[in-house]
């Protein structure tokens, strides 16, 4: 019996993206479909390379061929991934950047620098191309977060313009106000110069193509973020939270800026940071030290996923003290929680682009 294609692409109509809800074939997530003899070879084009799901896509396309197509058939699939954009603008700032993500809170102190820094570096690790933007002005730690601490951006002349180059670590671009102060400098600016300031790390930086750009916002509501969603297309943001209803009473406030009629950005998810303490020597006992499952309660209000819960783990301050940051350490006590937030924040922007209409740089008009 011959193999044709379609027959081989009816099967695969039949597998799922489980994010998606939509079959690998409709999402054109099929590609370089051959058929040689009993050969068959294509790959799967995912979302993002962060995909949780790979393995269980590449097994329910193996069973579908087997089934609806032939037993004995020799299958190559090829797992590939390419991250999805909803960006339409491709004339203005930041043209190669396909996703923004907004990291924010609505207080200081509950670990937002902390997750920013973490998540750029495992999104980067499954292989995506990933800059960070330290948007905390008056309070920059990115520097001492990832040990680039005393470096300066090269300056490069292009169509007439200088142009920043981000500096450079462990596979992502940094950008940060603590690039171009002294570090015992205190930033005493009027918002008109720090509006200027992100306009010019998003204008007047060369950050080439990005499959996500992680912006580390400062705490609170002010003009960093207004400036932000008026200049750049932001595809969603993330919430960092504590458990304790302090922190949440801020959180929420945060949470609601965001979703004013007039900015609408998406919230992708509640990280809840310090959710519980184990001592070392009794790695089974929970303590929840400021409250508990705040972070899902917060998550419940706004309808959104809960994308990690991050115990208190002396190894992730001492990494961000140090410029090693925890999620490089794949035996660290919490390498689970990072993979949780990398995978589920890459799957809810997939979800986002393939849901939500394109995004637009926030027109905010006054009467």
């Amino acid at each position: 019996m011959s193999i044709n294609e379609q027959d081989i692409l009816k099967a695969l109509s039949y597998v799922d993206d489980p994010d998606l809800h939509k079959d690998i074939v409709t999402l054109g997530m099929v590609k370089d479909l051959k058929v040689d003899g009993t050969h068959i070879s294509f790959a799967v084009e995912l979302t993002t390379p962060a995909c949780p799901m790979k393995d269980q896509i590449e097994h329910a396309c193996r069973v579908a061929i087997r089934k609806m197509v032939s037993e004995t058939a020799e299958v190559d699939i090829q797992m590939t991934a390419r991250v999805t954009s909803m960006r339409q603008d491709n004339e203005a700032l930041m043209p190669g950047v396909k996703n923004i993500i907004a990291v924010c809170s609505g207080k200081g102190g509950v670990g937002k620098s902390t997750v920013s820094v973490n998540l750029a570096l495992g999104l980067a690790r499954t292989g995506a191309k990933v800059g960070i933007m330290d948007a905390d002005i008056y309070g920059p730690s990115i520097p001492i977060m990832l040990n680039v601490k005393g470096q300066r951006p090269k300056v490069k002349q292009e169509d007439g313009k200088q142009m920043m180059i981000p500096v450079e670590q462990h596979g992502i671009k940094i950008l940060s106000i603590g690039f171009l102060v002294e570090d015992t400098q205190a930033v005493v600016w009027r918002g008109p110069m720090v509006s200027s300031a992100l306009r010019q790390f998003a204008g007047d930086t060369l950050w080439g193509d990005l499959d996500y750009l992680i912006i580390d916002l400062p705490p609170g509501t002010g003009d960093v973020h207004l400036t932000m969603v008026q200049t750049m297309p932001v595809t969603g943001a993330v919430v960092v939270t504590t458990p304790q209803e302090v922190a949440l009473a801020d959180a929420r406030k945060a949470a609601s800026m965001f979703n004013m009629a007039n900015i609408n950005v998406p919230i992708l998810g509640v990280v809840e940071n310090m959710s519980w303490f184990s001592p070392p020597e009794l790695p089974d006992n929970r303590y929840y030290l400021f409250g508990k499952d705040g972070g899902a309660q917060l998550a419940k209000e706004l309808n959104v996923p809960v994308l990690a819960q991050l115990p208190i783990v002396e190894s992730i301050r001492t990494g961000g003290d140090e410029g090693k940051p925890s999620v490089l350490d794949a035996h660290s006590a919490v390498a689970e929680a990072w993979e949780t937030l990398v995978f589920n924040t890459a799957r809810q922007v997939a979800i986002r682009n393939n849901e939500k209409q394109p995004t637009e740089v926030v027109k905010i008009t006054t009467t």
